[in-house]
């Protein structure tokens, strides 16, 4: 160990004997890491002349990319109970999750340049994952007035968004694509009408018999349609959010093949769930989107496996335990996700037939692509920040996972004060399996199970 800028102590780590897996490069093999201060040193076998201050035997577990998740709210400013920020931080890095993506749907609204200088540096001080806000897309998210989006992108958002709040007025929305186009921003949005959008289970015969308020599949393909016609016009850069339909994975199909320039991913949740798992009105599965039929959660596989969709999610919404205990219709809805991220991904490789290799890009380069792109935009790249990759010289933002640990989910595993999840072994009768057991950022252990 030695002495770094300003006192601050380099330490050297060899990460040996682990099954390296870099879906960016296609490297899949037995060998070792060795990590010099923040960077990644050498990747493959190590030589006697690497002295390493700490070794980490990573032997039958997996050596991975830092994972990058587009999808995380850490409740703060505003909504956060006492340390929650610093508990979504450590639920992010329990789950591999090295690089996040936070929506502006917070109180009050990330519309204030201020608020997400704010945000950056508590998360920052906290030295865990990294995180990267988007701003607002329209003043308060009201859908009326567009946000100070330069400002805001000086303070370091990432991209602009309207989180689940629908542009009501299309004039609006065709006004931020031109001003996102002409500066190079991207729109990050989830698809769904204004007045379509307002129910609480997916349209069809199980909604029906529980008499809930329903939300048609049409309320996702008109809003894609929409923004298809306005990307046209303007040339903007779009990120659709957490896409839930069959129908909806045509027309990103199609859109893909016409050469727009779109990218978009899906949610855990509509991954593995169907409206089936709402069972007798529990509130642990009112998520949104809406959970909807099988047909439309085989079609998200699909589109993930062949690259329809680019990125898997986790929709991490911590959503406090009096407001997911109402009544159905009356809960708040969101499911804390974060932490499970890595290994529904791994159920899905495993469901679908599919190597690691291929499977686990949805969770690292590929969302690290989208990521990389914006900071890239918005004059925030850093220096040696590969995420999502293992390379030689790129900061070591890395996760060991042991594929063949089980566990049950349950409130009193998760590191995150949310505590509801549909993934719940009380609620799906089902153990996961995989977990992480170390995750590094930038050379530091900053999670070890």
């Amino acid at each position: 160990m030695r002495e770094g800028p300003e006192g601050s102590q380099i330490m050297k780590i060899c990460i040996k004997n682990g099954r390296i897996i870099d879906p960016q490069s296609g490297m899949d093999g037995v060998g070792d890491i060795c990590i010099n201060g923040a960077l990644i040193e050498s990747i493959g076998q190590s030589n006697g002349a690497f002295a390493a201050d700490l070794t980490v035997d990573a032997q039958t577990h997996w050596v991975l990319p830092g994972l990058v998740d587009l999808s995380v709210r850490v409740m703060e400013p505003g909504l956060e109970h006492e340390g929650m920020l610093a508990s979504e931080m450590l639920a992010c890095v329990a789950g591999g999750v090295t690089s996040l993506v936070c929506p502006p749907d917070t109180d009050p609204t990330l519309d204030e340049p201020g608020l997400v200088e704010m945000l950056k540096f508590r998360a920052d001080q906290l030295q865990l994952s990294r995180l990267f806000p988007l701003g607002a897309l329209t003043k308060s998210l009201a859908g009326e007035t567009l946000s100070e989006m330069l400002a805001l992108t000086q303070a370091g958002c990432v991209g602009f968004s309207q989180a689940d709040q629908v542009v009501k007025d299309t004039h609006v929305l065709q006004r931020a694509f031109t001003y996102a186009s002409t500066f190079g921003y991207t729109v990050w949005l989830h698809p769904s009408d204004y007045y379509l959008g307002r129910g609480v289970a997916a349209s069809g015969a199980l909604a029906l018999r529980m008499g809930l308020s329903t939300v048609p599949a049409a309320s996702e393909t008109i809003s894609l349609n929409t923004i298809m016609a306005l990307m046209r016009g303007s040339g903007a850069r779009v990120h659709l959010s957490r896409l839930s339909s069959a129908h909806g994975v045509e027309l990103v199909q199609a859109a893909k093949a016409e050469g727009l320039p779109l990218t978009c991913d899906v949610s855990i949740n509509s991954l593995h769930l169907t409206e089936m798992d709402m069972g007798y009105f529990d509130s642990r599965a009112r998520v949104t989107p809406a959970l909807r039929q099988s047909k439309d959660r085989d079609a998200l596989r699909l589109g993930l496996l062949n690259g329809v969709i680019d990125a898997l999610v986790s929709d991490h919404n911590p959503v406090p335990g009096d407001l997911k205990t109402l009544p159905f219709a009356q809960s708040t809805p969101g499911a804390s996700g974060v932490e499970l991220l890595l290994s529904l991904t791994y159920k899905w490789c495993k469901e679908m037939g599919f190597d690691e290799v291929q499977g686990l890009q949805v969770v690292t380069s590929k969302p690290g692509s989208i990521l990389n792109q914006a900071l890239t935009l918005h004059q925030e790249h850093t220096p040696n920040f590969a995420p999502g990759e293992l390379k030689v010289g790129a900061l070591a933002d890395i996760c060991i996972f042991d594929p063949h640990e089980t566990w049950s989910v349950s409130p009193s595993e998760l590191k995150s004060q949310g505590k509801h999840t549909p993934f719940d072994f009380e609620m799906s009768g089902s153990a996961m399996t995989g977990r992480v057991k170390k995750t590094f950022v930038k050379g530091r252990l900053v999670y070890s199970d």
